[in-house]
């Protein structure tokens, strides 16, 4: 039945194609293929038929390498130029209430190797210790927020209006723990609930930014954001991190999603 099926979907498609001869319209065809980039696919003639060839995803090589050094250029330069911002910022977060200056927490990276993640404190001490029910929560699965977190300081709501809480992180990135773009850094709580395909999020270095960070960002569900991170890992190439770049500047203006 399948077989059948099959003929009978090539014998209209290419009848479809005879009428369209001369119409000036042209005739697309979606694979079918799910989450896999134009780049990995490519057609080949196999004993003279048109078959699409899928290339695997590429976590090795000189590529990978190039990553990496511009990683680390590229957030040694920003830690540079970005020095008098960081000093006004670690001002403005102990001015508050005498605080600590940069919050810190165990994160899982690359492998499910653990680091420590940094960023600035954007809530009140002790606010980790407090519990909320989950009702108050926005968005569903080991990801949530609150939109109106009442530990959140008033420059702490400053800083995560501008991702600038985020800052710390080029640190990380200098360190080689994550990369400038990548998946979300993951809990341990976090991993410990995947399901078996999302692991794969654990191939790559987490990022500062990424494609949920600017595909808007606290605003997605669970499922979205496991879905884009996915596709990132399966997909990445440097030309789409520079892409994904240039949209983290323009999300961080428009301030979508962020709290």
């Amino acid at each position: 039945a399948s077989a059948a099926s099959w003929r009978n979907a090539t014998d209209g498609l290419r009848k479809l194609g005879w009428a369209l001869e001369g119409t000036g319209i042209d005739l697309v065809v979606s694979p079918g293929l799910v989450d896999v980039a134009g780049p990995r696919i490519h057609s080949r003639p196999v004993a003279g038929l048109p078959l699409l060839y899928v290339e695997e995803p590429t976590f090795t090589g000189a590529r990978r390498l190039a990553k990496s050094a511009f990683d680390v250029v590229g957030a040694g330069a920003l830690l540079l130029l970005l020095q008098p911002v960081l000093l006004v910022l670690a001002l403005l977060v102990w001015v508050e209430d005498r605080g600590p200056i940069v919050y810190s927490q165990n994160r899982v990276g690359i492998g499910g190797r653990r680091f420590v993640m940094h960023k600035f404190r954007s809530m009140v001490v002790g606010a980790d210790k407090i519990v909320f029910d989950a009702k108050d929560h926005d968005g569903a699965g080991p990801l949530f927020k609150i939109r109106d977190d009442p530990r959140v300081t008033r420059t702490g709501r400053v800083l995560r209006r501008f991702s600038l809480d985020e800052l710390p992180q080029l640190w990380n990135v200098v360190r080689g723990d994550m990369s400038l773009v990548g998946p979300r850094p993951p809990l341990a709580s976090e991993v410990a609930a995947y399901d078996e395909d999302v692991h794969r999020r654990l191939l790559v270095k987490p990022g500062l930014t990424g494609l949920w960070q600017v595909s808007g960002r606290s605003d997605l569900s669970w499922e979205d954001s496991v879905r884009l991170d996915l596709y990132y890992v399966e997909n990445w190439s440097f030309t789409g991190d520079l892409r994904i770049l240039w949209r983290t500047l323009r999300a961080v203006v428009d301030r979508r999603g962020a709290y």
